[in-house]
């Protein structure tokens, strides 16, 4: 990974994924974005360059670390999901001190206007926080981004979700936006923004070709074949840990409810999984819950059916010994696979590194959701705390 120290910020380009450190001691007064950005300031999500409604810049940054607003980059489509700054109960959604969700607001009226006035957009630039051995005031460059995403109907990306604190509800915004093929912005680019020259010879030829046509060059990085570990496929923080134990107390004693849960979890992954049947104990061949996961166009659908076995398996905590998913149970899964299916492990565990591997190198299609997926599913869809997750598992 590449660092550029405190010192060269100022006239630093920005390139996907290098960290660009903070100055020693932790000060606020060294934080790396407000050296690398001039005027942007050292606090909060929404960063502009310039004021509301002439923004030249705008920075986004994002902890990726806040259970209740799960910030989220997919690396391998290009989409970015970030929440709006109305985060706590008591204000009104558009009611922000810094005015995020009004910047968010704005920035979507002129995204669908008609005539479009996508050249009134400012560029969006993606940090993620980050620590080096140097400053914890440091800061990762994700890349730079446009609202909207290809395909996403003007309904869906941006839009007010209802949450609930202190038995008080409030609404903060969900917005979507797109990382486009830039994989440096330049420092001169970023001079003739602040001079109000956006489509300068330095522009990056993605954010002209969606601010002239609309087109979303994203950039999508294919996934290469990789076998999580065990930590990685475990719980990252107290709140999930906190989540996933809930779960399996709930269930450890009731694995056939499980299977019904895990069916439901699956779904909350997308909106075209769809279950058909949970399967009878007695009956399952091997097979918890059978569903279909829809393809093509709406009025014209084609299905992919998959088969999904649910493990409620003790993930380790309170000192006990982790019960991963082996080599057996994954082939037992496989075996029951169809011609043209697909199958889904659910675990409050771990698959094991053996299983794992075997499936991904012979290329079998398995999805696997362990103990951490788990958490994160449950956390993206409202599940916050661990009360939540009772209600909902019933």
């Amino acid at each position: 990974m590449r660092i550029i120290p405190y010192s060269e910020l100022a006239n630093a380009d920005l390139v996907i994924d290098a960290v660009y450190e903070g100055q020693e001691g932790g000060q606020i007064s060294g934080e790396a974005l407000g050296a690398v950005l001039p005027g942007v300031g050292n606090m909060g999500g929404f960063r502009t360059a310039g004021r509301l409604g002439r923004e030249r810049y705008i920075a986004l940054v994002t902890s990726g670390r806040e259970p209740d607003w799960p910030d989220t980059l997919d690396p391998s489509t290009g989409e970015f999901v970030y929440y709006g700054d109305n985060r706590k109960p008591g204000h009104e959604l558009h009611d922000t001190q810094k005015g995020g969700n009004k910047l968010l607001q704005q920035t979507f009226e002129q995204l669908h206007a008609q005539p479009h006035r996508r050249h009134d957009i400012a560029p969006f630039l993606i940090f993620e926080s980050a620590r080096t051995a140097v400053s914890s005031r440091s800061f990762q460059f994700r890349g730079l981004a446009a609202p909207g995403y290809p395909g996403l109907p003007a309904t869906n990306d941006l839009v007010a979700v209802w949450k609930a604190a202190t038995g008080q509800r409030f609404q903060n915004y969900r917005a979507m936006f797109s990382v486009l093929d830039a994989p440096v912005v330049s420092r001169q680019w970023l001079r003739d923004l602040a001079d109000g020259n956006p489509l300068s010879a330095a522009c990056p030829s993605a954010w002209r070709a969606w601010v002239e046509n609309g087109q979303y060059d994203l950039l999508a990085a294919e996934q290469t074949t990789e076998i999580r570990t065990t930590e990685e496929q475990m719980p990252d923080t107290p709140i999930k840990r906190a989540i996933l134990q809930t779960v399996w107390e709930r269930f450890a004693d009731a694995p056939i409810e499980f299977e019904a849960f895990a069916a439901k979890l699956y779904q909350m992954t997308d909106p075209r999984v769809i279950v058909d049947e949970v399967t009878r104990g007695s009956v399952d061949g091997g097979r918890d819950a059978i569903g279909r996961y829809q393809l093509g166009l709406k009025d014209d659908p084609v299905y992919a059916e998959f088969a999904l076995e649910a493990k409620c398996y003790q993930p380790g905590f309170n000192g006990k010994k982790t019960n991963t998913v082996g080599v057996k149970e994954v082939a037992r899964l496989i075996s029951r696979i169809r011609h043209r299916q697909f199958g889904v492990l659910v675990t409050t565990s771990v698959v094991a590194r053996q299983a794992y591997e075997e499936v991904r190198t012979d290329r079998h299609p398995i999805i696997f959701i362990s103990g951490r997926d788990i958490a994160e599913i449950l956390n993206r869809n409202g599940c916050t705390e661990p009360e939540e997750v009772l209600r909902l598992a019933g």
